[in-house]
């Protein structure tokens, strides 16, 4: 960009005189003649130096404070473009919260176990966070406790002398040495034993698979159209793996296509295109592992195998999420 400086002294030697913002430098032509370019300048001792421009003498001087004023009035000096060699560089420091989490993660579990009568351990199969949320809405009078395991655990105390409650320890242990996959936390609750299990038993929703998920059944597509999809699709269904084309706009399979077989782990692809299937193969389910009561101390409940194999992988969420 040039920008005609008319407020310079002229000098009768010469007849134009620009100031010249390139993208990186600044310069003044003098006659049409360029000079080397080089940072913009930010007082007068600083185009003389430099030897902006050719004139020279008392011409000289009067120029270099004209350029400077016209920058600053104009205001070109701010909105140069800024180096991306300039970094700025914060001294200051932030504190880990990583010692203050935990111990405000062990303060919960200990304040927990004082407010409710009943602590269940679960393991949540298919975990998913929409899921999660409607289940805090509905038991709102309890309190779900997710977090690290090992964390949690210290909370309640590993043994008998640092125990928070008479027999929590062994519910320590417990979490510490479960082996359901899943995602496993503490449920805190004032309901009755009998009210929570039934309700366990009978809560489960369909969710689409992920990968990692052993599929529980084969599921296979016939040669044909594909209707339910969009023209534009095709590109990324014959890029997940199946073997489709257009005829007349319409998707079509030109052989049949297995997309999944029976106790096969799950590729990515797969899981996507069960999902485009609308095809829901995982169940999100809680499970009961143990009770804990003020009177009657931690007791084990039995998982059934086949719990224990319809799951993805284990998750151990690294901060707490207790609401």
């Amino acid at each position: 960009m040039i920008i005609p400086l008319d407020i310079i002294p002229r000098d009768p030697t010469r007849s134009r005189r620009y100031l010249y913002r390139g993208a990186r430098h600044t310069a003044i032509i003098v006659a049409g003649e360029i000079p080397e370019q080089r940072a913009a300048p930010t007082s007068p001792d600083d185009v003389g130096r430099h030897g902006y421009g050719v004139h020279t003498g008392r011409v000289a001087a009067h120029v270099a404070r004209s350029v400077v004023d016209v920058a600053k009035d104009r205001n070109l000096v701010s909105k140069m473009p800024k180096s991306k060699r300039d970094k700025k560089i914060s001294l200051t420091k932030t504190d880990r919260k990583g010692s203050a989490l935990k111990q405000r993660i062990m303060e919960d579990v200990k304040k927990y176990v004082e407010e409710y009568s009943s602590i269940f351990l679960i393991s949540i199969q298919n975990s998913r966070n929409t899921k999660l949320l409607d289940l805090r809405a509905e038991w709102k009078d309890s309190k779900l406790f997710f977090g690290k395991l090992r964390i949690i655990a210290l909370g309640l105390g590993k043994s008998k002398e640092t125990e928070v409650a008479e027999g929590i320890h062994k519910l320590a242990n417990a979490m510490k040495n479960h082996s359901m996959r899943g995602q496993c936390g503490l449920l805190f609750t004032n309901r009755s034993k009998k009210q929570v299990m039934e309700w366990a038993e009978n809560y489960e929703e369909m969710e689409y698979a992920r990968s990692g998920f052993v599929a529980p059944e084969t599921v296979e597509l016939p040669e044909g159209p594909l209707p339910q999809f969009q023209h534009s699709m095709e590109p990324q269904l014959r890029q997940l793996g199946m073997p489709t084309s257009l005829k007349k706009g319409i998707i079509t399979l030109i052989k049949p296509f297995t997309v999944c077989k029976k106790n096969e782990v799950l590729t990515p692809e797969q899981a996507q295109i069960l999902k485009l299937l609308s095809k829901p193969l995982a169940v999100f389910k809680l499970q009961l592992l143990g009770v804990y009561t003020k009177k009657n101390g931690f007791k084990k409940i039995t998982v059934s195998d086949d719990t224990r194999e319809n799951d993805e992988e284990e998750m151990d969420m690294e901060d707490n999420d207790g609401t």
